[in-house]
């Protein structure tokens, strides 16, 4: 499985290259420079004008500044922020935990709510609590997020005063854990809103196929009770196909943080993005690009990985196909 693992990661490096070149060119397509602000000075000398631009490499070809960049990212090294002068990659290991703390939240506090949800509107398909938790479900997904956010906090920032309006801590206050929960209140149950409405919706259609297979009945005839029949026998079997799109969502939590952390204030990765994007700077652009790029495949080999894991009729041969 290990193997197999390695080889899809193997397969994907083209993609991955072709991802990165095509970020490259269409960053580079758009007028202006990230430097323009310095170029444009007119108290800045010429000369210095020239270093900065040589110092940078911007005044390489394109295709020598992106395999400078290519033989960096196989080193580790993402480059040097434009703006702020710091290594790429100490500016992400650094809001890494940020994002981190904001996406697992909202995955468990989802979890929570949609796997009982979708259990309990498939046990009583097309009952009042099925159709009205359909009915939230299609509402759900169908609101943006960046709305939701904005009404949350006009609601339960602005006008009750209940939960800070943004950031991690409240200003010139020491650390506490708390404090640092009522922060994340709001833009975790912002992100988490939408993947409740999904995974209901999934978790609900996929208990529907696996309450009526034999086995649940026979399960059921042995003398079990209805509690275990459905954890142990119903919710492992109808949450494999739910596996694939864990995988796929995996990226997209990611991407979800790009929003609620420029909303809420957040000093995460995807406020950095937001910011560099609005400052042209490059370096920080295109490791992030990368990374999210990556995310896309690795969630496409957990995906596959874990359904081999929990469906004991897929194997994976030594070739490294899944029988």
């Amino acid at each position: 499985m290990a193997l197999y693992a390695l080889r899809r990661l193997l397969n994907a490096i083209p993609i991955l290259l072709g991802i990165t070149i095509i970020s490259f060119a269409i960053i580079h397509m758009a007028p202006g420079s990230p430097l323009s602000a310095f170029l444009e000075d007119p108290t800045i000398k010429a000369v210095d004008k020239e270093n900065m631009i040589k110092a940078f490499g911007l005044d390489k070809p394109l295709y020598v500044q992106y395999w400078d960049w290519l033989t960096g990212m196989m080193r580790g090294d993402f480059g040097t922020s434009f703006l702020k002068s710091d290594p790429v990659s100490d500016l992400i290991l650094d809001r890494l935990p940020t994002t981190l703390l904001l996406t697992v939240s909202s995955f468990v506090l989802a979890m929570m709510i949609a796997i009982p949800l979708g259990i309990a509107c498939a046990l009583r398909a097309n009952s009042r609590l099925d159709q009205f938790v359909t009915a939230i479900s299609n509402i759900g997904i169908s609101i943006p997020g960046f709305w939701l956010g904005l009404v949350l906090m006009m609601l339960f920032a602005v006008k009750l005063g209940w939960l800070p309006s943004g950031g991690l801590q409240t200003i010139n206050m020491p650390f506490s854990i708390g404090d640092r929960i009522m922060h994340l209140i709001l833009p975790v149950c912002t992100m988490a809103a939408a993947e409740i409405a999904i995974w209901t919706r999934y978790i609900r259609s996929s208990m529907l196929e696996v309450i009526h297979q034999d086995y649940m009945r026979t399960a059921k005839a042995k003398g079990l009770l209805d509690g275990r029949v459905i954890t142990v026998h119903g919710l492992r079997n109808a949450l494999m196909p739910i596996v694939t799109l864990f995988g796929l969502m995996l990226p997209s939590f990611f991407g979800g943080a790009l929003i609620i952390e420029t909303i809420f204030s957040i000093p995460g990765i995807g406020r950095l993005f937001i910011e560099a994007a609005f400052q042209r700077d490059y370096p920080i652009i295109f490791a992030i690009t990368t990374v999210g790029a990556f995310l896309t495949v690795l969630g496409s080999i957990i995906a596959d990985v874990l359904y081999a894991a929990l469906d004991p009729r897929v194997s994976i041969d030594q070739k490294g196909a899944k029988v």
